[in-house]
């Protein structure tokens, strides 16, 4: 019989060989398997993300308690304790004996018995471990942290980057990395604000109805969802216990899944109807269709990109939002052409980045990110912003936003347009946000932060050419 454990250990396991996106694999799965009940599509989507979340926390535990050395655990087996011990140590309304006795059982289709013995005993000692009081070494601001049970764990004082490395479940190399650019306060109520489950959050779609309206309409459903404090055009669902797709209100255009963080930088470029919109590298096109709907539908959207599968998906999602004046353009952004487009009225460079501030929402990100990453995304992040200027009209605007914190990637590089292009006049973020948005202001630039505003990570520069 296949269980949500099954799947979620098959899951992890194709992850661990691939790269595949984790929504999407999970999404796959249910599909397949459309005859589990709804707590059981709810545990396998809890057991998948929340082992990606806490994976470091998780082999640390695995590495206190094993006597073989970490290199002699083999991918499978270290994948079918993570899972394990994050039902022991995470989940209270699960019982260890099951979560113990279920890896047991998935390890008896694959592993030989000595290795089932391992499997068993370092298990029942994580149980044993996590029925005693909690250990009461000082752990500075991560004080709320969950640490269930007795662990030697790093000590706040003696270094706060190995305690919060372990304490959040994040790289060490990263943890030191955003330590040293906001200290070690910030950093670790960053990094604890990641491990929380992000609410489900949607741009209205207002070409075809109302905030009001759009609530009604998920009541109706069944789904309570409640309006954004800083946007007008914002909901949000906590923990929906269906698929919004799946949903009428989604169906039928009227709402579109993005963050606050996000849709506040089509907010910054501000473009108004009957303009030309360029979107260097649009993606998904979740940005574009945010701005063909401020425009009102009225102008030109181009989206470039090299994916052309992302293109079909872009395209879909403007239509199934009934906006008309979107188009295409599979091409390298670096290889554009000024001359074949023309110039445009506004262009937004949502650029490639490390993707360090949507964690909430994809937490496997951060294990698939090295240390030499972010000054790899930084050269590339130049030579498209230098290119995104040269389709900006005279007095046009050009609009610079990631979705990771780190400055190299963002105030590093929007420092840089200054140098080759001066007649690009930067303008405060400031001016062009809601006053419910100023908090969200560091120096002249637009950033958002998990543990301060509730959002992803973002960040945005705005420029007018001369």
């Amino acid at each position: 019989m296949v269980t949500s454990r099954i799947l979620a250990y098959q899951i992890l396991l194709h992850l661990e060989q691939k790269a595949p996106h984790l929504d999407r694999l999970i999404r796959t799965t249910l599909e397949r398997h459309s005859r589990l009940g709804e707590r059981d599509r709810a545990l396998l989507t809890e057991l998948v993300y929340g082992v990606e979340r806490w994976r470091g926390r998780l082999d640390w535990h695995i590495d206190q308690l094993s006597r073989t050395p970490p290199e002699r655990i083999s991918p499978q087996v270290r994948l079918l304790l993570r899972l394990a011990l994050y039902q022991i140590l995470f989940l209270d309304r699960i019982p260890d004996h099951a979560a113990v006795n279920d890896a047991v059982e998935i390890a008896k289709n694959s592993q030989p018995p000595h290795v089932i013995r391992f499997i068993n005993g370092l298990l029942r000692e994580a149980a044993r471990r996590a029925e005693r009081s909690e250990d009461p070494e000082d752990r500075g601001p991560l004080a709320s942290t969950p640490a269930r049970g007795r662990w030697n764990w790093p000590d706040w004082q003696k270094d706060p980057a190995a305690c919060i490395s372990i304490m959040t479940s994040n790289p060490l190399w990263l943890v030191r990395r955003l330590v040293a650019e906001i200290g070690p306060e910030e950093a670790a109520r960053f990094f604890e604000a990641g491990n929380k489950i992000a609410p489900a959050v949607f741009r209205i779609n207002t070409l075809k109805i109302s905030r009001e309206e759009a609530l009604a309409c998920l009541h109706k459903e069944g789904i309570a969802a409640e309006s954004s404090s800083r946007l007008e055009g914002a909901i949000s669902v906590r923990a929906p216990r269906r698929d919004m797709t799946e949903t009428e209100a989604f169906q039928r255009g009227f709402l579109q899944p993005q963050d606050e963080a996000s849709q506040i930088v089509s907010l910054l470029l501000a473009p108004g109807p009957g303009e030309r919109v360029l979107d260097l590298c649009c993606g998904l096109g979740v940005k574009s269709a945010h701005l063909a709907m401020l425009m009102k539908n009225e102008g030109e959207v181009l989206g470039v990109d090299t994916a052309a599968w992302k293109l079909d998906e872009a395209r879909k999602n403007a239509e199934r939002q009934a906006i008309t004046i979107f188009r295409t353009l599979a091409e390298d952004g670096l290889a554009l052409q000024p001359e074949s487009t023309g110039l445009f009225d506004r262009v937004l460079l949502d650029a490639p980045c490390t993707g360090l501030g949507a964690v909430r929402r994809k937490p496997d990100i951060k294990w698939r990110r090295h240390i030499k990453d972010s000054y790899r995304m930084s050269l590339i992040q130049r030579e498209l912003l230098l290119q995104a200027a040269r389709f900006v009209k005279p007095g046009g605007v050009l609009v610079y936003a990631t979705c990771t914190v780190v400055r190299e990637e963002n105030e590093a590089v929007a420092d840089y347009l200054g140098d080759f292009h001066p007649e690009f006049v930067l303008e405060p973020a400031s001016r062009h946000l809601s006053p419910l948005c100023r908090d969200m202001v560091s120096g002249p630039y637009y950033r958002s932060w998990p543990h301060k505003h509730e959002t992803d990570g973002f960040f945005s520069a705005r420029w007018r050419r001369a």
